[in-house]
């Protein structure tokens, strides 16, 4: 059997708002929206948990977060631990050697293995060579770009281009270098995890330009696009309120999109060049939710509550599609429930090769949906766990998504919320009181489950007043 080529786009901090094929006014993407066109797209995909580092670990690894106890964004300074009314918990710092990572059993049946981007799993014992990538061009221990998206990067894995040149841009190019020199005779992973859209909010000058106009032709350069918001479900916090964006306005990071678009469309047309369309699976989507409630705010999630860092829908629910045209059909929509950690099966047996359950425990494979042989995932639930106080404002807490339920834990007070997301998606109106039975189940459910995964949890504050 001849295994399929894949690759993996991954993005950083891309709102499931953030494309115009998922309702965006102001954003283009015409490329994206191509590539969702031409597979299928799940309308109910999550990350792993509201911040990176953990959604990146479970894909590679299969797991979720708490399993693995890499659970917030790794920092190697003296960020955490955050404090708050609690002391959120300890995390490791780096992807384990110990898991044996889906770049590694990819490699193992044969395929060229390259990690192209943010890596942001540890320093440089647990780099992408080290977890079974043959090339690591731009892998490191940041989280961002420390000395912003135009070079010179000044970057360990990253040779510095021209003055001025765009990371985003680069690493583009880059992507159609690996495909062009390939090895013709195998397989290859390509694994294209970009900075874009973190911050810093940098980008082209005549691309800010484009969009500068279009928001003054909307008229979006007269709004306030920012209001006082009230969406505290718990009771402890009914007085707190948070700044955040209600429109999608923001120029520069228009033109950060536009341009990580630029280069989805520049690795397609590469692909079809190389007669490699039919034979690759391609997958896109991002590791937590938009930026929309601290440090600038350059986004808007709404509908869906809040954004990165906090337990709501904002921070976790993402844009999905996977494409491999002859196989998977063109304009298909999935509602099922999906999670980071369900890549590591699916890949596994889209490219014929055999599971490992030992490893990606908390994963389902998803390609019996993509292939059109089932209907349904059997799956009772999808958990977070982040027992962190969010860079972003959110607080420590775990949750479930369970049909059409979420259900939300919040440390600090203990309290118990429950949403119907088919008539709120915006986590609105909680409705724990009138259905304490699901409340029972679901925190029986969630309690069974942090404790399968031996979960780390925060403590009390003895210095909080």
């Amino acid at each position: 059997m001849t295994h399929p080529n894949i690759v993996m786009i991954l993005l950083d901090d891309l709102g499931w708002m953030d494309l115009s094929c998922q309702g965006s006014k102001f954003y283009e993407t015409p490329n994206i929206d191509r590539l969702f066109q031409r597979g299928m797209s799940f309308d109910n995909a999550y990350a792993a948990c509201p911040v990176c580092s953990p959604s990146r670990a479970s894909i590679l690894s299969g797991k979720y977060p708490a399993r693995l106890h890499l659970t917030d964004w790794i920092d190697h300074g003296n960020y955490h631990p955050c404090k708050g009314k609690l002391v959120d918990a300890p995390y490791i710092k780096g992807l384990p050697l110990t898991e044996h990572s889906l770049a590694a059993s990819l490699k193992d049946a044969g395929y060229q293995t390259w990690h192209l981007g943010k890596w942001h799993l540890g320093k440089n014992e647990t780099y992408p060579e080290k977890h079974g990538f043959d090339v690591n061009i731009g892998g490191c221990f940041w989280g961002h770009p420390a000395h912003g998206y135009f070079s010179p990067y000044q970057m360990e894995t990253l040779t510095d281009g021209p003055e001025g040149e765009y990371l985003t841009r680069r690493l583009g190019n880059e992507a159609v270098r690996l495909i062009r020199e390939r090895d013709k005779t195998k397989p290859f992973f390509l694994n294209f995890w970009h900075y874009a859209v973190h911050a810093p909010m940098q980008a082209p000058a005549d691309l800010v330009a484009y969009f500068e106009e279009k928001s003054r032709k909307m008229g979006l350069d007269k709004l306030d696009p920012f209001e006082v918001g009230e969406h505290f479900p718990i009771e402890a916090k009914k007085d707190q309120r948070v700044v955040r964006r209600t429109i999608q306005s923001d120029p520069v990071y228009a033109a950060m999109i536009y341009s990580m678009d630029q280069t989805v469309g520049q690795l397609v047309e590469t692909l079809r060049q190389e007669g490699l369309e039919e034979d690759t699976i391609v997958i896109f989507t991002s590791d937590n939710g938009g930026l929309a409630t601290a440090e600038g705010s350059p986004t808007c999630n709404y509908p869906l509550s809040e954004g990165k860092g906090w337990m709501y829908e904002g921070a976790v629910r993402e844009p999905l599609a996977v494409v491999w045209p002859g196989h998977i059909p063109a304009g298909a929509v999935s509602h099922e429930i999906t999670t980071s950690p369900d890549f590591y099966p699916t890949l596994l047996e889209l490219a014929g090769l055999p599971l490992q359950p030992q490893q990606h425990v908390d994963g389902v494979s998803l390609a019996g949906l993509l292939l059109g042989k089932e209907d349904s995932l059997d799956r009772e639930a999808v958990y977070w766990h982040y027992p962190h106080y969010g860079n972003q404002g959110g607080t420590p807490g775990s949750s479930l998504r369970s049909g059409r339920w979420k259900y939300i834990e919040f440390y600090e007070d203990n309290s118990r919320h429950l949403f119907d997301l088919e008539t709120d998606v915006a986590e609105k109106k909680d409705v724990a009181a009138r259905h304490p039975d699901l409340v029972e189940r679901f925190h029986g459910m969630l309690t069974g489950w942090l404790r399968d995964c031996d979960a780390a949890f925060p403590t009390p504050n003895p210095d909080f007043k």
